[in-house]
């Protein structure tokens, strides 16, 4: 099982390697890979430096940090269809996201984190209070957090015929595109990944405890409450930070998770590693795909993301 492991492990760096390297040579510009790779080391083609490397970067942290969200709030709500979208964070954090862009367009880059973090916290609290006082669990779940979505939905649709003159960056930024962003975002993104990960991993054993249900975790002598508060926090900080920076990209978070569990089994150190794994590639590969379809458009990459969620997440809640 170990070798198997090991070789699933080293097949997705491959292609993740290629994935990367596929970003940096696809667009409305064809760049030779082998130049693209050169360049990317000699800072020598602006192109590459000012354009494709920060959203190869940015592809992979944001794609890491939304698949690595997901896995958490799946293992902490025990839940198969929960994930960010899904259960309404990434629809609170896009609509305080969205008030700071529309009400205060100057604020400073580094604002748009925390904005996204706080809505997003006033969701998963909401969530917590459900799961914790009402015993919310399963499909009702899941069904109340695509009616708090729905609800910060129809805010921000009504803030976009407020204010009609950002309605279109508005739009882009809600459908999620890697389009026009520099390494100053990845600056302000990094360090909430840099940070929120160790954490994580310290806590994936507690997270496999976890699964075998509350009592169970009680008398093995986990502190339930605690362990859920710190991971649904961390997960809030990843998806909050992630969506100020690239927009609402939905499905992510659901996807690769269950992927993960299918690649690596169930123990949460694995899934969390091969999530992030997972999530990169299928961010780095959707952006690729968005550029290459038809340039010099650049589709939104969520769009692309999004055509690949629907079918799966269909497929999910005929098997759950």
């Amino acid at each position: 099982m170990k070798g198997g492991v090991t070789f699933r492990y080293i097949l997705v760096l491959i292609l993740l390697i290629l994935s990367a390297i596929a970003s940096l040579s696809i667009g409305a510009v064809l760049i030779n890979p082998i130049e693209a790779v050169n360049s990317l080391f000699m800072q020598d083609n602006f192109i590459i430096n000012e354009y494709r490397s920060p959203r190869m970067f940015l592809a992979f942290i944001v794609g890491s940090s939304l698949a690595i969200s997901g896995a958490l709030i799946q293992g902490v709500v025990r839940n198969a269809l929960a994930s960010p979208d899904v259960i309404g964070i990434t629809k609170g954090a896009s609509l305080f996201a969205v008030v700071i862009i529309m009400l205060f367009p100057s604020a400073p880059l580094f604002i748009l984190p925390f904005g996204s973090f706080i809505g997003a916290l006033m969701i998963s609290l909401i969530l917590t209070l459900l799961i914790s006082k009402f015993n919310v669990k399963g499909s009702k779940l899941a069904l109340i957090g695509l009616a708090i979505g729905a609800i910060c939905t129809a805010i921000v649709q009504y803030l976009l015929i407020r204010n009609p003159l950002d309605a279109n960056t508005a739009l882009v930024w809600l459908t999620g595109s890697l389009y026009g962003h520099n390494m100053s975002h990845v600056w302000v993104i990094l360090p909430w990944f840099i940070i929120a990960l160790p954490i994580i991993f310290y806590y994936c054993h507690q997270l496999d405890i976890l699964t075998l249900g509350d009592d169970v975790a009680i008398a093995l002598g986990a502190k339930v409450k605690k362990v859920k508060a710190i991971l649904l926090f961390l997960a809030v900080i990843l998806a909050g930070a992630s969506i100020s920076v690239v927009g609402g990209l939905s499905f992510l978070g659901l996807i690769a998770p269950h992927i993960a569990r299918q690649l690596v089994g169930h123990k949460h150190k694995h899934i969390t590693v091969m999530s992030g794994l997972l999530g990169a590639l299928i961010l780095m590969i959707s952006d690729s795909l968005a550029r290459g379809i038809h340039p010099p458009i650049d589709i939104p990459v969520g769009v692309i993301v999004a055509i690949v969620g629907v079918p799966y997440f269909l497929f999910l809640l005929r098997r759950l």
